[in-house]
């Protein structure tokens, strides 16, 4: 490689470092503690939806995994049961309402998540199963940790409006929502501090041994 190559070569690594940046979140409750499981996602006029994705959710112990999950719309996902009893899945939410009748094993079909919204999942048999699944318009998200932390990472310099949901959370994320914009030097660093609602649901399946189902 010449010197010419060398410098042209330089130039192009600088300029993607430009093109595209990260921004750190950090979401904590009304008492300053961390919160896990709250969807970050960034949207901007220009946001580019990237189609074919595919995502798994599964059935382990009776139990939903990942307790949060989140998709960009148009994301198809399978909800395979590891369990040795049968489940049925279902979903009431107005943004997909859908329903995997009794069955073990891996459903033929992929679930197609085509709205914006935010989905609640069930299962008829077992009432403690409970999961939640954001569905957004933007392949700019990620879920908190335990740390309460989230980066969103690829991001092109654009102006961008920021928002954070919780299963827990009062209200609508749009009342919350902050805007950044890349293209200026602004901090690359959000703080979301959201009232949630107290948390009842099981820590972990009841002690049956099928299940209450064969």
């Amino acid at each position: 490689m010449n010197a010419r190559s060398i410098i042209l070569l330089t130039a192009c690594i600088a300029c993607s470092g430009l093109d595209a940046g990260s921004l750190n979140v950090t979401v904590q409750d009304g008492k300053g503690a961390p919160v896990s499981d709250a969807v970050v996602y960034a949207k901007s006029s220009a946001t580019a939806m990237r189609a074919g994705k595919r995502d798994v959710i599964d059935q382990r112990n009776k139990q939903f995994i990942p307790y949060v999950t989140a998709l960009q719309v148009g994301t198809s996902v399978l909800f395979p049961n590891k369990d040795n009893i049968r489940h049925h899945v279902y979903s009431l939410s107005p943004a997909k309402r859908f329903e995997l009748p009794l069955y073990a094993g891996v459903p033929a079909e992929p679930v197609v998540f085509d709205h914006e919204g935010f989905v609640t999942l069930g299962c008829n048999i077992h009432d403690w199963m409970v999961a939640y699944i954001a569905v957004v318009a933007t392949p700019y998200f990620q879920i908190t940790g335990r740390d309460g932390r989230a980066v969103l990472k690829d991001l092109a310099p654009e102006q961008y409006t920021v928002a954070v949901w919780h299963p827990l959370l009062k209200g609508r994320p749009d009342a919350s929502a902050q805007h950044v914009d890349l293209r200026q030097d602004e901090a690359n660093q959000l703080l979301f501090s959201l009232d949630l609602k107290p948390d009842f649901r099981a820590r972990r399946a009841p002690g049956l041994s099928n299940g209450g189902y064969p």
